[in-house]
């Protein structure tokens, strides 16, 4: 979002600036210049990334509805009578895919739908996928197999598109792109918000406006109806990134806060330990309780689809059975259950969960468009949208500023050198902290001012003004 300066260009009669509203503090006539410069150089600079950042969510936002119908063979079946056990439907899948191993098994979680084998360490499967074989759960047949990935299942065209938004398909360096947008975006949505209010654009209207104005009106009108959205955006796209998001994992681990993990231990030499070695799904008959008592211990403890079982790591571990629905209400419990005995050896709630575990939960969910289905696609596509909309009418006025003369004339520098030392101190301490803590928000933040400060000086020395009075 750029918003213009109080001040037109000399020979624009027609915008001059308005005054302020009575009672206006003074740090605040001292600090609009500077939040207003960091605005238009931000929103101009960090813009293309964004563009890309809301143009790749919206296509995701859509990727949910997209999948159902993509894959409708593989995910959907005729209801039948009734379904098989689960340990047989894993055998069907096993003989037509003896390769690789089965790291989980997700049971049909309604009528009508498929039963899910994951198999890991697949032949020509990308090793951070698994293989995905589709069971009817009525009658063992399988309906076909696709590449999987992440807790939420996503299968070939979501992982495409969740892959293009994250890193642009460029591995580990394409990540900076999503989390400099992320970083970014907050510190854009904050000043045009801050910037409107101050002026009570809230109060004006974009009717009988003409030209710039008008934009600006437009552009200042969709930014403060999104700005919450953008924030949420911002915040929760954060919390997963490469170097914001260890800040966040190490912050909520200083204030125990971390999300808990069922323990998979079983206690050596106990009345069962003999019993109490590997029984994966696709082991030999008779090792171990077998997946249907396993899951029936779950369902004892109210574990209900949909679920995914995992199966022991080793010989002194236990399954776990835990749910998977990440949209509202969220069903997260998780289960740990003795394969020598079918005894339930741990369970963790997400009712338990400390607050901020949920809080990154609920915020990762809302993100992806998990946590309310349908509806909350449709606000992630209105909020993509909408930052299109504020780019393109940001790029607008820029271009639109230089009145043919300088294209995107910048805004003038020295607004930093009126700041009051009692405000200006505190707020310079608060972004170095917020810098560290979000490195791509504070790296590129003190190359800019680096750049800016330099240029001012050799500006300066040319004998050219460099500051203008605050406006």
């Amino acid at each position: 979002m750029s918003v213009e300066p109080a001040v037109r260009a000399s020979g624009d009669a027609r915008e001059t600036r308005e005054p302020g509203p009575p009672g206006t503090p003074t740090a605040w006539a001292a600090l609009r210049p500077l939040v207003l410069r960091l605005h238009f150089y931000a929103g101009v600079l960090i813009a293309p990334f964004l563009l890309v950042a809301a143009m790749t969510g919206l296509l995701y936002a859509g990727s949910y509805q997209a999948e159902t119908i993509v894959y409708a063979d593989e995910l959907r079946v005729p209801v039948g009578a009734s379904e098989l056990p689960v340990s047989r439907q894993v055998e069907a899948a096993r003989e037509a895919h003896p390769e690789g191993t089965v790291s989980a098994v997700r049971p049909s979680p309604e009528d009508g739908a498929t039963t899910r084998v994951l198999l890991s360490g697949v032949p020509g499967v990308n090793p951070d996928h698994t293989l995905a074989v589709f069971v009817n759960p009525y009658n063992g047949e399988l309906t076909g197999s696709l590449e999987q990935y992440g807790s939420s299942g996503a299968l070939p065209l979501r992982t495409w598109i969740d892959e293009f938004h994250r890193d642009l398909h460029l591995g580990q360096t394409g990540r900076l792109y999503s989390e400099l947008a992320a970083s970014w975006l907050w510190v854009i949505a904050g000043g045009g918000l801050v910037l409107w209010f101050g002026r009570r654009r809230a109060r004006r209207k974009v009717r009988g406006a003409t030209g710039r104005r008008r934009t600006l009106s437009l552009h200042g009108t969709v930014g403060v109806w999104a700005a919450a959205g953008l924030f949420l955006l911002s915040a929760t796209g954060l919390t997963w990134s490469t170097y914001a998001g260890r800040s966040v994992s190490d912050l909520r681990e200083a204030v125990g806060q971390t999300t808990p993990v069922v323990s998979t231990g079983i206690e050596p030499g106990g009345e069962h330990a003999e019993h109490s070695r590997p029984a994966a799904p696709d082991s030999a008959p008779g090792e171990g309780v077998g997946l249907d008592a396993v899951l029936e211990a779950a369902r004892a403890e109210r574990l209900t689809n949909p679920v995914e079982i995992v199966p022991p790591a080793d010989a002194s571990s236990a399954y776990v059975v835990r749910q998977i629905q990440r949209s509202w209400p969220e069903k997260q419990d998780a289960v740990a259950v003795d394969p020598g005995t079918g005894e339930v050896t741990d369970v963790v709630r997400f009712a338990d969960y400390p607050l901020l575990a949920k809080l990154s939960r609920w915020g990762i969910d809302a993100h992806t468009g998990a946590l309310f289905g349908l509806a909350n696609q449709l606000v992630l596509i209105a909020l993509t949208a909408a930052l299109i909309v504020l780019i393109a009418l940001g790029y607008r006025m820029w271009w639109r500023r230089g009145r043919g003369s300088a294209f995107g004339r910048p805004m003038p520098r020295g607004a930093w050198q009126k700041v009051p030392p009692h405000v200006l101190v505190p707020l310079m301490a608060a972004v170095a902290v917020v810098g560290y803590f979000v490195p791509l928000l504070g790296i590129p933040l003190a190359v800019f001012l680096a750049v800016d400060i330099v240029l001012g000086e050799v500006a300066h020395r040319r004998g050219r003004r460099t500051c203008t009075p605050a406006g």
